[in-house]
């Protein structure tokens, strides 16, 4: 077990909503990350530790999108999102959690994440989500950069093939990270 300070570390949750868990997702179905995501975010709340939950969300006609030019664009030619695309899993939010809306992979550019973690006094984030090496290595990186302790709770996270899971799981987040199974996190209280 890896005891955190509950007053100075939060779980974020990267994108478990309706759009993205419909996604086929590897090597772990979507709906064991969200099972384990609630069931963390119940511990965390129970400790007294900040719980974050972070969606993307895009304007109908993505003008609010990133504008840089891409091989896959966002949206394709489908003609947007559908209308409960960013709709938080039901029974993942409760009261007092603090929602973020990204329009990026990452949860920190161009959002209140920082400014939120930074006055409540967190130095260390707990991170899961969907998709491992978008959302959550990008929300990761940005995080080691700001110079919070970052955890990533593997089991928590997912991916659209096995290889993209692994690859980040095994090269990327060593390096910026420390990598636990979500039973391994505990509380000192």
């Amino acid at each position: 077990m890896t005891a955190f300070d509950p007053r100075t570390t939060a779980l974020v949750l990267i994108d478990l909503q309706s759009g993205i868990l419909a996604l086929p997702t590897a090597p772990k179905p979507s709906s064991q990350v969200l099972e384990g995501g609630r069931s963390l975010a119940s511990r965390f709340r129970a400790a007294g530790a900040a719980v974050v939950l972070v969606r993307v969300a895009f304007a109908p006609d993505y003008a609010d999108a990133p504008p840089g030019a891409v091989d896959q664009p966002l949206g394709g030619s489908n003609g947007g999102l559908p209308a409960d695309w960013a709709r938080l899993a039901e029974g993942l939010e409760a009261p007092g959690d603090i929602v973020i809306t990204k329009r990026q992979w990452g949860a920190f550019t161009g959002t209140e994440l920082d400014l939120q973690l930074h006055r409540r006094g967190i130095r260390t984030i707990v991170l899961g989500g969907i998709a491992t090496n978008f959302g959550v290595e990008s929300t990761a990186r940005h995080a080691w950069e700001l110079g919070y302790n970052v955890v990533i709770a593997e089991d928590l996270c997912t991916s659209l093939s096995a290889e993209l899971h692994d690859v980040a799981i095994r090269s990327i987040f060593p390096r910026i990270a420390r990598v636990l199974d979500s039973d391994a996190i505990a509380f000192d209280c």
